[in-house]
């Protein structure tokens, strides 16, 4: 009896161990929950990844977004948008003392994008109150490096616009129109090591402004994304705007009517970007794709994604109507929020109804007929439809 009475004492402090449980990223925010907690040895802290990117990383009070020498981490963990609660990884922090733990995440680091430079994040046992190393004081360590980051961003994009000779105009308008328009972010190119995990290294260049998403993606393969075009009494895209990293596919479902995908620009929302530019590279192109009332087997057409800078598309068709005049317009990234947001691009299509003050026609070709279901979709020249009218009518 006396050593099953000692053998229970020993195991009571594993026994009384307390499981502290942390969401990191939960519903996209850019923060652990909560933001810091107190814990007796031999608790156990599990971190939750939620859907994007994250990383538990230790770091030092002095040092706020660096990873600590000889601290732990928990390497990227990816994490897809459709993940259920119930499947989401975890990594588990086993607490072996009081003295203060401080945790980052690693995202982006390093870029005016860093997770750590936006506040997140997290402590064990840090002191409370107006204490030099309290919370408060190391969140706000954290935010100072996002400042000097996009501080150092801002700098050399000024640099650059100096040097060559580059002064944007106050004003800025439409590609037509003469509709006064909100001007462009302020963007550099950087230059990041990505690591989704010890096999999955490489360096991506993108272009980085205020608030563009991170550029890591949940996997090496990136992230699929579904878009449905258009359908039965829809001329919209389905979701209108979403966020992607480089690597991630959009899959273009088309649906009932005739539909495309074309790039474009903000101020010139609803032509083909950079049309009539031969020495610009030009924007992508679907093509259209005319689908029946009663089709179930819908084309789709694939896009890479290989930035985060916002991409701009439209629905090219103009017969009876302009879709892209009627707000049948896309985003990848575009920040919501911002004066360049995905409503207000949709709402400057709409304002110029889709068409410009020189030409009403679309810069590609757009075939209104919707194929039959069930039959073959065949395009005829206008011109050769034009002579069999004729031929009909002497019939």
């Amino acid at each position: 009896m006396f050593a099953s009475l000692s053998l229970g004492l020993a195991l009571l402090p594993f026994v009384l161990a307390t499981v502290h449980d942390v969401q990191v990223g939960f519903n996209g925010t850019l923060q652990y929950s909560p933001e810091a907690l107190s814990a007796n040895p031999g608790d156990q802290v599990v971190f939750h990844f939620n859907p994007k990117n994250h990383t538990v990383s230790q770091s030092a009070f002095a040092d706020p977004c660096g990873l600590k020498e000889g601290g732990f981490t928990s390497g990227f963990m990816p994490v897809a948008a459709n993940t259920s609660a119930d499947s989401l990884p975890t990594f588990t922090v086993v607490v072996n003392d009081t003295t203060p733990v401080w945790v980052y995440c690693a995202q982006a680091a390093g870029t005016p994008e860093s997770h750590c430079g936006a506040g997140m994040v997290f402590a064990i046992n840090c002191p409370s109150g107006d204490a030099p190393n309290s919370f408060t004081n190391f969140k706000n360590a954290a935010l100072a490096v996002g400042a000097s980051l996009s501080a150092a961003a801002a700098s050399a994009s000024a640099t650059q616009a100096a040097a060559t000779g580059y002064a944007p105009s106050p004003t800025f308008t439409a590609a037509y129109g003469g509709v006064t328009i909100p001007p462009a972010p302020s963007a550099s190119v950087v230059t990041a090591a990505i690591t989704l995990d010890s096999s999955s290294v490489w360096t991506t260049v993108y272009t980085s402004f205020a608030n563009s998403p991170a550029a890591t993606p949940v996997a090496a393969a990136g992230a699929v994304h579904t878009v449905v075009v258009g359908g039965t009494n829809k001329l919209f895209f389905s979701p209108s705007n979403i966020t992607a990293a480089p690597r991630d596919t959009v899959v273009f479902q088309f649906q009932q009517k005739n539909h495309s995908v074309i790039q474009s620009s903000f101020p010139d929302p609803c032509r083909k970007l950079n049309a009539g530019n031969a020495s610009a590279p030009a924007g992508f192109d679907s093509g259209y794709f005319p689908v029946g009332a009663n089709d179930t087997v819908f084309p789709t057409w694939n896009l890479t994604v290989n930035d985060t800078a916002p991409i701009w598309a439209y629905c090219g068709q103009t017969s009876p109507e302009s879709h892209c005049g009627a707000g049948m317009v896309f985003s990848i990234n575009a920040v919501d929020g911002s004066a360049r947001d995905f409503s207000a691009f949709q709402a400057l299509a709409e304002q110029l109804n889709g068409t410009a003050s020189d030409t009403s026609a679309s810069a590609s070709a757009s075939p209104s007929s919707t194929a039959p279901s069930g039959a073959l979709s065949l395009r005829v020249p206008g011109a050769l439809l034009a002579l069999v009218a004729i031929a009909a009518s002497l019939l």
